[in-house]
């Protein structure tokens, strides 16, 4: 885990560093608040957009896709905050698996709800199903007789 908070925050460094020179090139002379600023806000609208589109799309489809997606990525921020607390406080070890162990904790739990729901769905089905051809199998014997 401590590897993998390494890698991200050298890797943002890195990016910032190229920023500010980018900036600096350009004659923009950006603040560190003012890169911020623009390169989270940019960032910010481009996923909003796709997110957008792609939950409309879910929106047609389930809700129950786009609560997931929310879930998960609430699950996602509380993982990593936990084990971040673990390094700080010394209470725990902080490790990247144990992040994905939990996560892997809420995806089977989903997938037990997602096969039950599906159970209790084709099980209505089946007796629409069964009562729709009992009355149609009715009416026929009804029109003969008559």
């Amino acid at each position: 885990m401590k590897e993998v908070i390494k890698l991200i925050a050298e890797i943002t460094n890195i990016s910032h560093d190229l920023l500010m020179d980018f900036s600096d090139a350009m004659g923009w002379q950006l603040t560190d608040k003012e890169l911020h600023l623009w390169v989270m806000g940019i960032m910010g609208i481009i996923v909003f957009f796709v997110v957008q589109v792609v939950f409309k799309a879910l929106a047609k489809w389930s809700i129950t896709s786009i609560s997931f997606i929310y879930s998960f990525t609430v699950l996602v921020v509380i993982v990593f905050a936990i084990e971040i607390q673990q390094k700080i406080t010394g209470r725990g070890n902080m490790e990247f698996l144990d992040a994905v162990i939990g996560l892997w904790g809420f995806l089977l739990f989903f997938g037990a709800y997602l096969i039950i729901r599906l159970l209790i769905y084709g099980v209505k089905k089946l007796v629409r199903y069964m009562k729709e051809n009992r009355n149609n199998h009715n009416d026929q014997t009804t029109r003969f007789k008559g």
